[in-house]
């Protein structure tokens, strides 16, 4: 829904229309209702929050996107997780479990993603508590606090991290696992966290991880080189660092004239990632040994 504030309405002040959207909004019986403020409504100094605070019996969440008045896209990612994370609260039991937070829900793989660190966790005898957010609704968000561990999709996230933290007291691992020794040392973390010897957990995935590079043996000893994945996009440094450590464990050979082997972006996630990506590696080296 939108306000669809006119001239009138700009100049002077749209409050009023957001109070009648929020009555439409109401009209259809949602569990919740989350108002995106925009650059227009927080340039003429419309109350946003205060609109949105009032009593309804059913809450109404301001999610501040103001955009160019003062910050970015990663911003905006931030204030709704912040915003939707209000509607739980501190929980007196907590569970071993972990929740996923800020996953890109465009992002190719993403549920690929999630199943990866589903596995991991397993391995130490941890289960998904929540994906915040995504596939929720808002008697789901009430679990929030009752996790273990916050486990972040990415760094730029750690603000987030940090508020739920200070909400509910739960420690966060800041990134999603990506490469060979940084998926073993997302487990030695998040065991530390959980108060769980990780040791066998990083035996088991790493024997895992050399089983997955036995069967891409037929393009080891090859000649590749790395490339950003598109003239507009700048190289990844964690995506090129697990590029050259997944070469290495192959015996590729890295050079000018071998190979364009394209670098992922975003970095893989997990050892189930990285068998993805060396599926494509084999495609690109048996195609140019056929060319």
């Amino acid at each position: 829904l939108s306000t669809r504030l006119t001239e009138n309405d700009i100049i002077f002040g749209g409050e009023e229309a957001l109070e009648k959207t929020i009555a439409r909004a109401l009209s259809l019986s949602p569990a919740s209702v989350f108002v995106l403020s925009t650059c227009i409504v927080e340039t003429i100094g419309d109350d946003t929050a205060a609109v949105c605070a009032k009593a309804r019996g059913v809450p109404v969440i301001a999610v501040p996107t103001a955009g160019f008045l003062g910050g970015v896209f990663e911003t905006g990612i931030r204030n709704a997780l912040a915003s939707a994370a209000s509607l739980a609260r501190p929980l007196a039991e907590t569970t071993l479990s972990a929740n996923l937070v800020g996953e890109k829900n465009l992002e190719y793989g993403v549920d690929e993603n999630a199943a990866e660190i589903a596995r991991l966790l397993s391995r130490l005898g941890i289960g998904i508590n929540l994906r915040f957010v995504r596939g929720l609704d808002t008697r789901d968000i009430g679990r929030l606090g009752s996790a273990t561990v916050n486990i972040l999709r990415e760094p730029a996230l750690r603000p987030v991290g940090e508020d739920l933290r200070k909400r509910f007291a739960t420690p966060y691992v800041d990134s999603f696992p990506a490469g060979l020794a940084g998926t073993c040392r997302f487990l030695e973390e998040v065991g530390r966290i959980c108060g769980i010897d990780a040791s066998a957990a990083v035996e088991e995935e790493r024997a895992c991880q050399a089983a997955i590079f036995e069967r891409f043996a037929d393009i080891a000893g090859s000649r590749v080189h790395f490339e950003p994945p598109h003239p507009m996009l700048e190289a990844d440094p964690d995506a090129e660092t697990i590029c050259t450590e997944c070469a290495e464990a192959l015996g590729l050979t890295i050079a000018p004239d071998g190979t364009a082997i394209p670098l992922p972006y975003p970095a893989p996630v997990g050892t189930a990632g990285l068998r993805r990506m060396l599926h494509r590696w084999r495609v690109l080296i048996r195609g140019e040994r056929r060319g």
